[in-house]
């Protein structure tokens, strides 16, 4: 079939082939290669897998799935903009996959500069416009480590859509980007499905997406994902209307299982220490589920089902809580009321149990981090609670958790959680473990370590283990801070961070070991357990150097 093949107009390369007695023989392998030259790549690949169709030899076998892929991605048309190392990857062939069940009004045209929506054809009469953007951050790093990609476009899409629902606002159209260091195929084809996907379900038109590869300042494999989506609603039906929440109101939460934006900064402090990793199984389930699975469960998207409800003009707020339970409430309330909600009437995934106890989190901090299991929240007037939380729960789980109550005068947030701890242990699966010692005494685990810090004005790491002991999950607490000289700016740090300050002059003692046991009393008189030092110059005793050997 080699005369064939040259007849077709192709070349084949020989490799691992011979001349022998007049005839091309082979001792196995890849022998032959047979390469087509056309104008368009699809048509050239086409050729020559006709070319290799002729060729007949005992054994001889080839596959039709060469190139495919790669052809796909270089089909797109490629330019090099004048920044450094920027390879930018319009992607026309997008249209194919949003065309589904795709809202009128969104239209593009292949290779052109921009897309097109035309407002008038999605049925609004006097329209306001309402916008967000959105970006993955931390949760896309989880996602690469778990090597799992395919959650990330509903995330996304998710994050956008659900802020335009705390408008009132339906979603039209959706853009996103994405940057990497390094551009891999499969894993930029599975985000943009899911993209696509993700504008199906909530009826919007996929307009634009768009490839960026910046391979100096980002590494190899790393990529950062970001949306655009824009939304309509009518003048008069924008939420909050001129009802506002105020005190009787009821909230209905809508649950949610999954974790999105700061929320995913805590979790991969919490899998540095931790004993389990993305691949272990996930806590509470039967090793069927992995912890990267839970963890990258996507967000719910409550777009479209949950429009008629907010367009009916009994909700006087929506709040999404992809930043945290008390944070997405907060953006809802005025500031003349306040809210209480009980964790014990709503449905709390085993995942957070899992992060409140192997992050060693406060109950305030799971509230100000995690949504908690749920995705958002109404207010609603309360005798119309029942009707409206009814027409919800048609569609998924929600619950009432809560109610708008007179104003709080105590100084912090002007949201209560009730039971958020009692909750998090009761749906723990080391609780059933540790039930007779948790009923003795406090579960140790949640107690954080009394530090001191002993300074002589040289060192400037304070400020630092001051912010690290401020963050959610930190085992330490600093109760000290002692300097051996009066004046220095380390007093000064631990003063405007409410940090006791104790100054012990080493030179108003007449030895090393009568010094040492002035600090030794201080110590134990603030119950320290851990010291740090953080710039200490002086050399400390052998007496209180085997006093506090480890600590």
């Amino acid at each position: 079939g080699l005369l064939q093949a040259k007849e077709l107009g192709l070349q084949v390369f020989h490799g691992g082939t011979a001349l022998k007695d007049g005839r091309v023989v082979t001792s196995g392998g890849r022998v032959l290669s047979v390469t087509a030259v056309k104008q368009d790549l699809m048509e050239a690949l086409g050729e020559a897998n006709r070319g290799v169709a002729t060729i007949h030899f005992q054994g001889a076998t080839f596959r039709r799935d060469i190139g495919h892929r790669g052809l796909r991605l270089l089909q797109q048309p490629l330019y090099v903009s004048t920044g450094p190392a920027q390879m930018f990857l319009p992607a026309p062939h997008i249209w194919a996959i949003s065309d589904g069940p795709c809202r009128k009004g969104g239209r593009s045209e292949g290779g052109g500069f921009a897309a097109f929506f035309d407002l008038k054809a999605s049925g609004y009469n006097d329209p306001i416009l309402v916008s967000q953007t959105k970006g993955l951050g931390p949760k896309l790093q989880v996602a690469q480590v778990c090597r799992r990609h395919d959650t990330m476009g509903q995330d996304l899409v998710a994050m956008c859509v659900n802020d335009l629902l705390a408008q009132g606002a339906e979603p039209l159209f959706f853009l996103s980007h994405l940057t990497c260091g390094k551009l891999d195929a499969e894993v930029m084809e599975t985000i943009k499905e899911g993209i696509a996907e993700a504008c199906r379900s909530a009826g919007c038109a996929f307009l634009g997406w768009e490839v960026t590869e910046v391979a100096a300042p980002c590494p190899s494999g790393h990529c950062d994902l970001a949306g655009f989506a824009v939304g309509a609603v009518e003048r008069g039906q924008r939420l909050p209307g001129l009802q506002r929440a105020q005190e009787g109101d009821v909230l209905l939460g809508l649950g949610s299982p999954a974790i999105h934006g700061r929320g995913f900064g805590v979790v991969r402090k919490i899998l540095l220490t931790s004993s389990l990793r993305c691949s272990s199984p996930a806590p509470g389930s039967c090793g069927d589920t992995t912890l990267g699975d839970v963890l990258l469960t996507p967000g719910k998207m409550f777009s479209p089902a949950l429009l008629p409800v907010l367009r009916s003009g009994h909700v006087k707020g929506f709040a999404p809580t992809a930043e945290g339970l008390l944070g997405g409430i907060s953006r809802v309330l005025p500031e003349h009321v306040s809210a209480v909600l009980d964790a014990l009437s709503w449905k709390i995934p085993e995942i957070f149990c899992w992060l409140y106890k192997e992050g060693n989190l406060s109950a305030e901090e799971m509230a100000q981090t995690f949504p908690c299991g749920i995705g958002a929240v109404l207010v609603v007037q309360k005798d119309l609670a029942q009707h409206i939380l009814q027409d919800i729960q048609r569609q998924q789980e929600a619950w009432l958790i809560g109610k708008v109550v007179a104003p709080c005068h105590t100084a912090g947030s002007h949201i209560e959680v009730e039971n958020l701890a009692e909750a998090l242990q009761l749906g723990s699966p080391q609780q059933l473990l540790n039930d007779t010692a948790a009923e003795s005494q406090p579960q140790p685990g949640k107690r954080k370590v009394k530090v001191a810090v002993l300074v002589s004005g040289t060192g400037t790491t304070l400020p630092a283990l001051i912010g690290s002991a401020r963050e959610p999950g930190s085992c330490a607490q600093l109760v000290l801070v002692i300097s051996n000289k009066s004046g220095v700016e380390e007093l000064r740090s631990a003063a405007r961070a409410g940090i006791p300050t104790r100054v012990i002059d080493h030179k108003l003692y007449g030895s090393r070991s009568e010094f040492d046991s002035t600090i030794d009393r201080v110590l134990q008189e603030f119950s320290v357990e851990l010291i740090c030092l953080s710039g200490f110059r002086r050399v400390l005793s052998s007496p209180f150097l085997r006093k506090w050997k480890g600590k």
